[in-house]
């Protein structure tokens, strides 16, 4: 693990960590930490944890050939332009370096999406978009406030009504 990661892993832990509140939405969850932090509770103790992960893909569309050399097509011509520039720039070329770069990149670009779709062996012949979202979220605390962000939390207004929903 490098160390931005490890700091990064030590930020997201706490010592003890106990329930305070658990929430449907995160904009609830980071209300009744917003709540908090306007009560002068020490907020730094307090971490906000989505549980229950689902994957949705949401289908866009069919894949077809045409599609598929399309994006290679787009893919490659901006690659292509970086390489032309780069060819320009450290070989002090003219303009024809440009368009060779910017070629050779639509003709690359062109043959991996091509054999990519080929070796799929028709498989996955669709787009889509991704997203992985929590459906619970919970407010967890340090033991040694969790109490206090509970009784702070349940003074909020709404927070009776809440209880029966």
């Amino acid at each position: 693990m490098t160390e931005p990661q490890a700091r990064m892993s030590r930020l997201m832990q706490l010592d003890f960590p106990q329930h305070v509140a658990e929430y449907p939405t995160y904009e609830e969850a980071q209300a009744a930490v917003d709540f908090l932090a306007d009560s002068k509770f020490p907020v730094q103790n307090l971490l906000i944890v989505g549980t229950n992960l689902r994957l949705l893909e949401r289908v866009t569309g069919r894949r077809t050939w045409g599609s598929v050399l399309g994006q290679g097509l787009i893919s490659g011509i901006t690659t292509g332009l970086m390489v032309g520039l780069m060819l320009m720039v450290f070989l002090q070329g003219d303009m024809v370096m440009l368009f060779v770069g910017l070629g050779m990149g639509m003709l690359f670009g062109l043959l991996a999406a091509g054999l990519g779709q080929a070796m799929s062996g028709g498989k996955r012949d669709f787009n889509s978009a991704k997203q992985t979202v929590a459906t619970r979220y919970e407010v967890l605390a340090e033991h040694k406030v969790a109490q206090q962000a509970r009784d702070l939390l349940a003074e909020r207004p709404g927070a009776r009504a809440a209880l029966f929903e």
